[in-house]
């Protein structure tokens, strides 16, 4: 499996860009997944200097509906409205039934500003809230269950259905996740449901204990003193070989994170292999 970051916070090439988002570009074999797109068209510009042929993706998967995780898809619908009459094949957009929420906090929009149907002439829209393999070795987590009372109780504003606002604790952020032969390779969006309830979900979907490496945005707020500490511990005691901190991770947190010995840095075109 061999795996490209289009679109993270930071960035060290001149020739790539970097936005407050995240893209990941996921190659299975035959299999080919773009999780997430970013705020803006920032990952296509990002794939094309790389040379990744976007309209190749068999799966367009989104870890949750956040602006800085699904705006981007509008801009891959003018590629596909824009390829000269070639025929595409319909790509499965995979993602948790509440990802299409409206999402608001303080009267600014945070979700998805497309609707699902202008999504369907270009994409097969499966929403789940159960896993599904995408490939062999490859899986969506559905909604995870929150197992451990120190994460995955930050509300992030509103979600707002027939003028009535609820709370929201983003039930559809989810992950996806690898099986390679040395381990489990975790891959998340922002891991608002907490990185620990991932790793557990991952482990017993996977039927594997052996973490291998994690890679995304971990949620880990230097505010959030307690879910902090309870992630350290718990990724001490996971033994999770390598961990790829990034996007809305705080430099504090990664400081902490860095006491583990296992912290990489993530930056706009990285590129990771696992077999």
């Amino acid at each position: 499996m061999r795996l490209t970051v289009l679109v993270d916070n930071n960035t060290t090439r001149r020739n790539l860009k970097a936005e407050a988002g995240l893209s990941i570009y996921i190659e299975d074999q035959a299999t080919k997944v773009l999780f997430d797109t970013g705020e803006s068209a920032l990952f296509m510009e990002n794939a094309d200097k790389l040379g990744i042929n976007l309209g190749e993706a068999n799966y367009i998967v989104l870890s949750h509906g956040h602006y800085d995780h699904s705006w981007g898809l509008k801009y891959l619908l003018n590629l596909y409205n824009n390829t000269a009459g070639e025929p595409i094949a319909k790509s499965v957009l995979l993602t948790h039934p509440g990802a299409f929420n409206r999402r608001v906090e303080n009267d600014v929009e945070l979700g998805c500003d497309i609707k699902e149907a202008d999504l369907e002439e270009f994409f097969t829209i499966h929403k789940s809230s159960e896993p599904v393999w995408i490939s062999e070795r490859l899986v969506f987590l559905g909604e995870i269950n929150r197992k451990f009372t120190f994460e995955g109780s930050h509300a992030i504003g509103q979600i707002v259905e027939n003028d009535i606002a609820e709370a929201d604790f983003m039930a559809d952020d989810t992950a996806i996740v690898y099986k390679a032969r040395q381990g489990l390779v975790i891959i998340t969006g922002c891991s608002h449901s907490g990185i620990c309830n991932i790793v557990e979900q991952a482990k017993r979907i996977c039927d594997d204990e052996r973490v291998l490496a994690i890679i995304g945005g971990l949620h880990l707020k230097n505010k959030y003193q307690e879910q902090l500490r309870g992630t350290l511990k718990y990724l001490k005691q996971a033994e999770v070989q390598t961990l790829y901190a990034c996007h809305c991770t705080d430099q504090a947190s990664r400081i902490a994170l860095a006491e583990l010995g296992n912290l990489c840095e993530v930056m706009v075109g990285l590129t990771l292999e696992f077999s």
